[in-house]
């Protein structure tokens, strides 16, 4: 199939396709002899597995390692669980990051009257420098 067909089938845009090609995340595709990328069932897997991993918010070089794995059948499953929990830490602190934004500006926003003043709490600290 070519990449446009391979882009339906699995969910990625040839653009992101193509990219992850040049970055050696899958194999460049095989051509026709007119130059078009032809793409298998073993790529569109490949390729699903990447738009789930995506999904989860794992980043490229996991997902470089995660490929690798899987592809792999000599693999430990520990490594692959290692991974993911390496995962599970970053985005608890992203969460935590993201809770504490949310908490700030809800303060803020509760701190600032919202009338036709132009006194506004919410500017005032943005506009402190920072430490």
């Amino acid at each position: 199939m070519n990449i446009g067909q391979a882009a339906t089938a699995s969910g990625v845009s040839a653009k992101m396709i193509r990219y992850y090609e040049s970055i050696g995340l899958v194999s460049e595709s095989r051509r026709s002899d007119s130059g078009y990328r032809i793409y298998t069932d073993k790529d569109l897997h490949a390729l699903r597995f990447i738009k789930r991993a995506r999904n989860l918010g794992f980043s490229l070089e996991q997902i470089r390692d995660l490929l690798s794995l899987w592809q792999n059948n000599e693999r430990a499953s520990a490594d692959v669980k290692a991974i993911a929990l390496a995962h599970v830490d970053e985005l608890n602190q992203r969460i935590r990051e993201l809770s504490e934004m949310r908490d700030t500006l809800a303060s803020l926003a509760d701190s600032c009257h919202g009338d036709q003043r132009p006194d506004c709490p919410i500017l005032q600290t943005l506009g402190k420098p920072c430490h």
